[in-house]
């Protein structure tokens, strides 16, 4: 028997993921990883994602199977069935955060009262856009992380604080310091 076809008669993911629950068995989550993650990505390309957005959104899904491997029936669907269900809902929430924090970019930076045909207004907006953009990529990595997972995957604080393994006060400080940090060049241009 060849090497493939034996990896292929091998795995489980079923039992993977039951493993995942029973015990956070880190080897079994690794070779769910391998496997899924590549399928993950091209769906979500073949979806409309760029390479970038669908790798996050393979992780993202990969990560929820971690954490809800619990939730796991494998009476009421297949593992794979499972997996792919959580990428769909994956891309459709962070598809809707995106779309609110968009709307919330708009309403920080681009008043309603201004008029949005007026070159000036699209300079500014461009303007806030890259100061946000640039302000975030100098952040600390830690506070980066911390807001990233708030803001961009919708965790809370203490969500945030398990996963990370850190007390929830230092999620909290992390978040404000960012905040500070964003504040000062975004206050320079009222």
């Amino acid at each position: 028997m060849n090497v493939y076809y034996k990896a292929m008669v091998e795995f489980d993911p079923a039992r993977l993921i039951i493993r995942i629950a029973a015990t956070q068995d880190r080897t079994a989550f690794a070779e769910l990883f391998q496997h899924y993650a590549p399928r993950v990505k091209a769906m979500m390309m073949r979806r409309g994602a760029s390479a970038d957005r669908a790798e996050d959104l393979a992780q993202e899904t990969l990560l929820r199977v971690w954490r809800k491997a619990g939730l796991f029936d494998p009476a009421r669907a297949s593992a794979s069935a499972w997996v792919y269900a959580i990428a769909r809902n994956v891309s459709v929430d962070l598809g809707r955060r995106d779309v609110r924090a968009a709307s919330w970019l708009e309403e920080q930076v681009a008043p309603e009262e201004e008029d949005y045909d007026e070159p000036e207004m699209h300079l500014l907006i461009a303007e806030r856009e890259s100061i946000v953009r640039s302000t975030l990529a100098s952040l600390p990595d830690e506070q980066l992380r911390v807001i990233r997972l708030s803001f961009f995957d919708g965790l809370a604080h203490s969500e945030i604080a398990e996963l990370l393994g850190i007390p929830l006060g230092t999620v909290k400080s992390r978040m404000r310091l960012a905040f500070q940090r964003l504040r000062g060049p975004l206050g320079e241009l009222k």
